[in-house]
């Protein structure tokens, strides 16, 4: 097996994408943040100290998407064309479901952009609610779709939430 993100030396490197075709290419993510039920009664309503949980989320996620590629060592920098971050409260599970989807053109897909983005998005969300509940589980990030590029299209057969 030939390893594509390693020189000759063994080293790390950054894949050249130089001679790939310029396409459109989105992706789509999302994750969850469970909680207690007050919690999620305490975000719906507004009562969280620090303000408006959704609303800094929802920047914090399109920033996280902004800059992925200083976050993720080989992942390249990529003109972005829109990044849209959703929320969708789930009473039952006590939980928020976090999404986002990132659209640019460019030689290099936008998955990680669009993870990166759920990530972040969760991780404000417990940032701005930990101290009320410290005991927040953020599971399943997972990629739902991707258009575009040389692998092709992928689309998730099933949303795993729960596992």
């Amino acid at each position: 097996m030939e390893f594509t993100h390693f020189n000759e030396q063994g080293r790390a490197k950054m894949v050249d994408i130089g001679e790939k075709d310029v396409s459109f290419r989105e992706a789509l993510a999302c994750g969850y943040v469970y909680m207690k039920r007050e919690t999620l009664n305490m975000i719906v309503e507004g009562r969280i100290k620090k303000g408006d949980v959704l609303a800094v989320a929802q920047v914090a996620g399109i920033m996280g998407a902004k800059e992925t590629s200083r976050l993720i060592p080989m992942c390249h920098n990529i003109p972005l064309t829109g990044v849209d971050i959703n929320f969708q409260i789930m009473e039952k599970e006590s939980a928020i479901r976090v999404e986002a989807r990132v659209k640019c053109i460019g030689r290099t897909g936008a998955e990680m952009e669009a993870l990166t983005a759920v990530s972040i998005a969760c991780l404000t969300i417990y940032d701005m609610c930990k101290d009320v509940d410290k005991g927040m589980v953020i599971k399943n990030i997972q990629l739902l779709e991707k258009t575009g590029g040389k692998s092709g299209n992928f689309k998730r057969e099933e949303e795993k939430p729960w596992e």
